[in-house]
């Protein structure tokens, strides 16, 4: 059994994902407190709720591969050539001072689609960069939880996978695109009566008509985006993103027996790929969303953790 490490594990869908291929997770590593109770809550192994700039490579557990589902920010060239003198500019040079120190044989970043183009490319170009000079051969790909996962959302995040060896590197593919075959109704629930507070209705909601005029459909679902009705023409899930329910009303709606409504935290957690079982602490839903909305696709991850296990069985004992 491989041993793995996550960084910036969120509530740990990454981890979980290599869970199901047998991976031993020993150590995991997350700053927001809310998200570590998420976590905890459904992890056995160890979680270090501290920020990573202060998390030093000797306490942190040899392992094989690095999980790093890391936040996307901006830095120049000039300031690469700084960055391992200056490491607390970026969380990226975070995680290569881990990669650095420790030297796992396989490394998974998985980060936002548009990571190729950030900062005119530059971003990318960095990271490609510094994970050749320590010695790994990288591929990459753009994949979409509707089209690689099984799961009625459609988002898209890039995968960056890195090998130490040779072997392991050539014999490594990113999986192969799969039917959608889970409907919507596996997860959303269109009968049972909620907590009023999911709902809709023209008393607390003065755009009410422009909802009820435009959400007809119980195959989709539906955005309020300020000043107007989005429906998603592919019928699946829009993207869920961070700032749901932060204010705005930009969680999902659907069309259900009992009105309109939102998704529940619940819902969207499956629209990740988490398991029916997988367990929400009792904080406000604010959290939950934001925490359902920067996880991961869990199937798509275990799908790659999958193909990583096959690679890295290939690889001569030394």
């Amino acid at each position: 059994m491989k041993d793995a490490i996550g960084l910036f594990a969120g509530v740990g869908g990454i981890e979980l994902g290599f869970e199901r291929q047998g991976f031993n997770i020993k150590w995991a590593n997350e700053l927001d407190e809310k998200a570590s109770i998420t976590y905890q809550m459904n992890h056995q192994h160890e979680l270090v709720v501290e920020d990573i700039n202060d998390v030093s490579s000797v306490d942190i557990p040899d392992h094989d591969v690095l999980l790093a589902g890391f936040p996307c920010q901006a830095f120049s060239l000039a300031g690469y050539r700084r960055g391992f003198e200056d490491e607390r500019g970026n969380v990226f040079f975070q995680v290569a001072r881990v990669i650095r120190d420790k030297q796992p044989e396989v490394v998974l970043l998985e980060n936002v689609k548009n990571l190729v183009g950030h900062d005119k490319g530059n971003t990318f170009k960095v990271i490609l960069e510094t994970l050749h000079e320590f010695g790994y051969k990288v591929k990459h790909k753009v994949m979409n939880a509707m089209e690689y996962g099984n799961v009625p959302q459609n988002r898209e995040r890039i995968y960056v996978v890195g090998f130490k060896d040779e072997q392991a590197y050539e014999k490594f593919e990113f999986p192969n695109p799969t039917p959608l075959t889970q409907p919507l109704t596996d997860i959303i629930d269109y009968h049972t009566k909620l907590d009023d507070r999911f709902y809709y209705t023209p008393e607390k909601t003065k755009f009410y008509d422009e909802l009820e005029q435009n959400i007809v459909r119980r195959d989709t679902l539906y955005q309020w985006r300020r000043v107007y009705v989005r429906e998603n023409k592919s019928d699946v899930c829009p993207t869920l993103t961070a700032n749901m329910g932060t204010g705005g009303h930009n969680v999902p709606l659907v069309l259900t027996d009992h009105g309109i409504r939102k998704l529940t935290p619940k819902e969207c957690f499956m629209f990740q790929g988490f398991p029916e079982e997988f367990v929400l602490p009792d904080l406000a839903n604010s959290h939950l969303y934001k925490q359902a909305g920067n996880s991961v696709v869990v199937p798509v991850i275990e799908r790659i953790a999958e193909n990583i296990k096959v690679a890295m069985s290939q690889v001569a004992p030394v």
